[in-house]
């Protein structure tokens, strides 16, 4: 096809410090892409409580619809949106959201799982879900509401997950997709299903929660009011695999054969590191519960069994508070500050609850160096440093655990997101866990939202194509593991570390 004959399938992106609109041009061979939009995201406090601006995220984009309309016309062919997962807006009898969105990283669900294992315990929950235990699991948002008597819960009529709020405010259907919903701690990988177990033992509103619906699904076109106001009439909204993590995993650029184990792992690389294996079902047994891994759905009928790791989200609120400081430094600048800095000196759990919502990261991270009996890091290089050598050990921790899961070794660690363009944390990587590493492509996110889009839309037929024509479109670069002996010795500091630190 020519430049001008290119089908357009646009992505909107939303992740937890950013959002955006990018289109994805497809020529019959390769597919490329062009950003239209991007804007802030990010929580809002009001009254002590954190909160997501959904309607601030709504305009921005309507503005990226709009402009992509002007810049495509009438090449684009459909959209589709995804975000993080556990987080909902809850709508009344007229579809009217009900306020803000809470942001997970709200304070009413901290400490909260005892209390949960009191209605259910942790071995008839996961037994149920298959889901790792994180405090701010939709469950255990919705299990707060109720016990605060929720004037929003009471009068709720609906509930749609993030992109499922979008998706709606598009086209006026409400459905709740499978990839974004096995995220919430209700729904079970076994059946497919909402779990009616668990909505009666916690007293939840069943009858709010929607039809469970695939990526790939056609929701339809446009409201009038959205056609009008964006000029896109002729597109088409189709729900991608909506849990940004499910749309990033069908991006990597590997091959695996249906109904297999494949022989490498994905770390979806960005304000969370999530690492896992595809498999071709879920693993639902006691060394899972013990490990604390969770089974999520994938794109195709597959399972995403990972853990999340708290990844970028401790430098990105370093330079939250150097940037309050007066001190404003590029990612580029900390990452060669930090690279000059001595290696392997202190390390921190990135796991830690105190660095969930912390209020000033630098400091709680010197506290933790303190209290486990290290040498802070003094330094923003050292800091820096430190969290990035403290993730690479970490992913090095939990590879161990997920080969242990899949029985047999992962050769390749493949590292989608932003960041695989941290060159010194995917070095890192290979160094610490032993792995060469592909790091590749960036935009893994909006790539897999836009090849649903292209099965939906009949220009390739399957995944295993998708993924083809990634390897043919996109660069990926190789790191191979250094000398293994001082990352040998630093990871068995850095497990005695984990010990003494409080989690």
């Amino acid at each position: 096809m020519s430049g001008s004959a290119e089908k357009v399938y646009l992505a909107i992106d939303l992740g937890a410090s950013s959002g955006r609109v990018t289109a994805g041009l497809f020529d019959g061979e390769r597919v490329r892409f062009e950003e239209v939009h991007r804007f802030f995201n990010g929580g809002i406090l009001a009254n002590e409580r954190l909160h997501w601006g959904a309607l601030t995220l709504w305009s921005n984009i309507l503005e990226g619809m709009r402009l992509a309309h002007r810049t495509y016309g009438e090449r684009v062919v459909s959209l589709g949106v995804d975000t993080w997962g556990v987080d909902f807006a809850l709508l009344d009898r007229h579809g009217d959201m009900l306020g803000e969105p809470f942001h997970y990283r709200d304070a009413r669900t901290k400490g909260i799982l005892p209390d949960a294992f009191a209605v259910k315990s942790r071995e008839e929950i996961f037994a149920e879900t298959g889901l790792q235990f994180m405090e701010f699991n939709t469950l255990y948002q919705l299990f707060a509401m109720k016990r605060a008597k929720s004037v929003q819960l009471e009068s709720a009529r609906t509930f749609l997950m993030m992109p499922d709020l979008f998706h709606f405010w598009m086209t006026g259907e409400k459905v709740n997709e499978v990839t974004d919903a096995s995220t919430t701690q209700l729904y079970n990988p076994l059946t497919q299903g909402w779990s009616a177990e668990l909505l009666q033992a916690f007293d939840l509103p069943g009858d709010i929660l929607c039809e469970l619906a695939q990526p790939g699904a056609k929701l339809g076109k446009l409201r009038e009011s959205v056609a009008t106001e964006t000029g896109l009439r002729n597109a088409t909204v189709v729900i991608p695999g909506s849990h940004d993590t499910a749309s990033a995993v069908l991006a990597a650029p590997a091959a695996s054969v249906p109904g297999e184990v494949p022989d490498w792992a994905f770390l979806s690389s960005g304000t969370w590191s999530l690492m896992g294996v595809e498999m071709p079902h879920p693993v639902v047994n006691e060394e899972c519960l013990k490990l604390n891994f969770t089974n999520e759905a994938g794109v195709g009928g597959t399972t995403r069994l990972l853990k999340n790791i708290g990844g970028l989200w401790l430098v990105q609120e370093c330079r939250r508070i150097w940037s309050h400081a007066g001190i404003d430094l590029s990612w580029d600048e900390l990452v060669a500050r930090a690279m000059e800095s001595p290696p392997l000196r202190s390390f921190v759990d990135p796991d830690a609850p105190r660095f969930t919502a912390p209020w000033n990261m630098p400091d709680e991270i010197q506290a933790y160096c303190r209290q486990t009996d290290q040498a802070p890091p003094e330094h923003r290089g050292e800091m820096i440093r430190c969290i990035l050598e403290s993730l690479a050990l970490r992913y090095r921790m939990v590879l161990t655990m997920l080969e242990s899961l899949v029985g047999k070794r992962l050769e390749t660690i493949h590292i989608v997101g932003g960041g695989a363009l941290n060159e010194a944390l995917c070095q890192m990587t290979a160094d610490a866990c032993g792995r060469r590493v592909l790091a590749g492509p960036v935009e893994a996110t909006a790539l897999g939202v836009v090849m649903v889009q292209a099965i939906a839309d009949g220009s390739f037929g399957s995944i295993a194509e998708a993924r083809e024509i990634i390897r043919r479109s996109f660069d990926v670069k190789e790191y191979l593991p250094g000398p293994s002996d001082p990352w040998d010795q630093a990871y068995g500091r850095f497990g005695v570390i984990l010990a003494r630190g409080v989690r």
